[in-house]
């Protein structure tokens, strides 16, 4: 646990007015089926950056089944598009099934495919760029989704601090080369000119970073 877990519980129950059947739904799918959800306290996180700058355009690399696209759906408005990649059609039939009982489907446009060849047959500018895709990607995704962030947009990557790893000088891998990419992802970030950054430690580490306006 990066964050002590007496804290995150103080945290959590401080979340209680977002309680709703859905997200318990969703919640519960995830826990029964062990499967990587960003979970209650980076939820209301992304929500609470989207509507910061009145986000109405956003587009995920990796959905999942749409629990991130919740929290984005809510923020951007009936107005407001996000776009969501995922690779297994079986994810995005239960995205639908989630997201249509919470009344965000219509708000969502789930694609199915590689999330980078997706994004490279959109046009324009986002507001936001969310990235949590296989992290050996991660340094390609930040490279070519900088450049569409308009300014004062945000990119925005789960997983930065990837259970502690970043921090050692020896550890284990769960996939060779992950660590090292994911590090490799922040030093871009943090050193590049035309963007501010910060990292959240909440659950496993979400960065943030600003395009500076013009």
């Amino acid at each position: 646990m990066i964050i002590n877990p007496t804290i995150e519980h103080y945290q959590y129950n401080l979340l209680k007015n977002t309680d709703n059947s859905v997200l318990i739904e969703m919640e519960g799918w995830a826990d029964k089926n062990n499967f990587p959800i960003v979970g209650r306290l980076v939820g209301v996180f992304l929500e609470m950056m989207a509507k910061s700058i009145n986000a109405e355009r956003v587009f995920e690399f990796g959905s999942g089944y749409g629990y991130s696209a919740y929290w984005f759906a809510k923020a951007v408005g009936a107005g407001g598009s996000v776009v969501c990649t995922e690779a297994d059609y079986l994810n995005k039939d239960k995205a639908e099934q989630f997201l249509r009982v919470a009344d965000l489907w219509s708000r969502v446009d789930f694609q199915v495919g590689l999330a980078e060849t997706l994004f490279a047959r959109t046009s324009g500018y986002f507001d936001i760029c969310y990235n949590d895709v296989d992290k050996i990607d991660y340094p390609s995704v930040w490279l070519m989704a900088k450049e569409r962030i308009r300014p004062g947009g945000l990119y925005i990557a789960d997983n930065v601090l990837w259970r502690g790893r970043v921090a050692l000088e020896n550890s284990s891998d769960v996939f060779p080369g992950w660590t090292q990419a994911i590090m490799a992802h922040n030093e871009l970030i943090f050193n590049d000119p035309d963007f501010d950054a910060f990292i959240n430690p909440n659950r496993d580490g979400v960065l943030v970073a600003r395009r500076k306006s013009d």
